[in-house]
């Protein structure tokens, strides 16, 4: 269920770049941090549904949106399933709904287990939506389940200051069927539970002990 080692080195890799070069392109000034949370310690929250199919695409189309309780310069969505395409930009709309100019540019390496924007969500709660495409059916065992990890890097008193927040998991798609895995996440994952038939021969020695008392 989990990626292998070797991207998994890679993701950390790349976010130990994008946060520095976020920092460096974007230079976004301090907040005032007595109001806003710690950026090492975000709260964000989001989920998997179907996406929208792409003209001449026949593959699977996966659409993620998430928001966090403050803002990021850079985000990454990690799979267990290989991403084999990715739509960008994503867009970012405010808490009462309105597309806002703030925008993200998204790469990674096609197939490959992870999804990496840089860009902006200048304020708390701005909700982050795009599409990647997978391999396989939406809904088939293992069920893709990604993992979110944000970053944000400004500048305050001329000092490049770097935070990394996560990793979130937004859960297995909400758009299918609950079956025997459902319930569980990558992070906290559902054991499925057995249940045992009873044999033919089993309820027949039953049912003579029974006429036997």
């Amino acid at each position: 269920m989990h990626a292998p080692l070797a991207p998994h080195r890679k993701a950390i890799t790349w976010l130990a770049a994008i946060v520095g070069s976020a920092a460096l392109l974007l230079a976004i000034p301090a907040l005032s941090h007595a109001e806003e949370s710690n950026p090492n310690n975000y709260s964000c929250l989001g989920g998997l549904t179907a996406g929208t199919p792409e003209a001449g695409s026949e593959e699977q189309q996966v659409k993620y949106s998430f928001y966090c309780d403050g803002p990021i310069t850079g985000y990454q969505l990690q799979s267990q399933v290989p991403v084999t395409g990715i739509q960008s930009p994503p867009t970012v709309t405010n808490t009462a709904g309105t597309l806002l100019p703030d925008t993200f540019s998204c790469s990674g390496e096609l197939p490959g287990w992870a999804l990496n924007c840089v860009g902006a969500a200048k304020a708390g709660y701005e909700t982050i939506s795009g599409q990647f495409a997978i391999g396989s059916k939406l809904c088939t065992e293992p069920r893709v389940d990604t993992l979110l990890t944000v970053t944000y890097a400004y500048v305050e008193k001329n000092v490049v200051t770097q935070a990394i927040s996560g990793p979130f998991d937004l859960g297995r798609p909400t758009s299918c069927k609950p079956d025997s895995l459902s319930g569980g996440t990558r992070l906290n994952p559902k054991t499925p539970v057995k249940k045992h038939k009873k044999s033919k021969h089993g309820k027949k020695s039953s049912r003579k002990a029974t006429r036997r008392g």
